[in-house]
């Protein structure tokens, strides 16, 4: 059976068009395979912490030496992993605040990025990613319009960091002009459905 994980990285709860269109991109994707299981991770929800002293202190101390409070830590780092690594699609719904991606999308990815679980160095000194085979959807909404200029800085940050880990596969759908009026916020709503149609 075809598991997908959706992750919301929406700053708001309610109203949000990248999980709109995340969820009618996994709604999509569930009719296409049949028989997947949809599994969601909602950022707003999850409030991971930032990295701090603490987050880091916990991450970096060999496990023998880890007190209680770091081991809480690194087991809600190793769910998320695992959580991640169990999928075999990823369907990330990516707003874009101020030229990047939300605090809480870009805080995910900072608890899913550990040397020796999601990414290692090779003895040249190389990255590999340990996150492999598995497709991703980006659904990224933006107020204005970016794609293909110096401003749209959030797409190739995306694809370099998902690819450090491993997810090499990966198909944007760009939902822009939100912000713009309800004719072009329209246009982006039929644009992106018409993207997800054909996927």
């Amino acid at each position: 059976m075809t598991t997908i994980l959706q992750i919301n990285g929406a700053a708001r709860s309610q109203g949000a068009n990248s999980t709109l269109l995340a969820n009618e991109t996994t709604a999509h994707l569930k009719d296409k395979f049949g028989d997947a299981k949809v599994v969601v991770r909602d950022l707003h929800q999850t409030a991971l912490p930032p990295l701090s002293d603490t987050v880091l202190g916990a991450f970096f101390t060999p496990e023998p030496q880890r007190d209680e409070a770091q081991r809480a830590i690194v087991a809600r780092s190793d769910a998320l992993i695992e959580e991640l690594q169990a999928a075999d699609v990823v369907v990330i719904g990516a707003p874009m605040y101020n030229f990047g991606d939300s605090t809480q999308l870009k805080g995910y990815f900072d608890w899913v990025a550990r040397a020796g679980r999601t990414f290692r160095y090779t003895p040249e000194g190389k990255p590999e990613g340990l996150v492999v085979g598995k497709k991703v959807y980006i659904v990224v909404a933006r107020g204005g319009k970016y794609v293909g200029t110096p401003l749209d800085t959030q797409t190739p940050y995306l694809q370099t960091f998902l690819g450090f880990l491993g997810m090499t596969d990966v198909t944007f759908i760009h939902a822009e002009g939100f912000a713009m009026g309800p004719e072009a916020a329209q246009a982006a709503l039929d644009g992106a459905r018409a993207a997800i149609a054909a996927l």
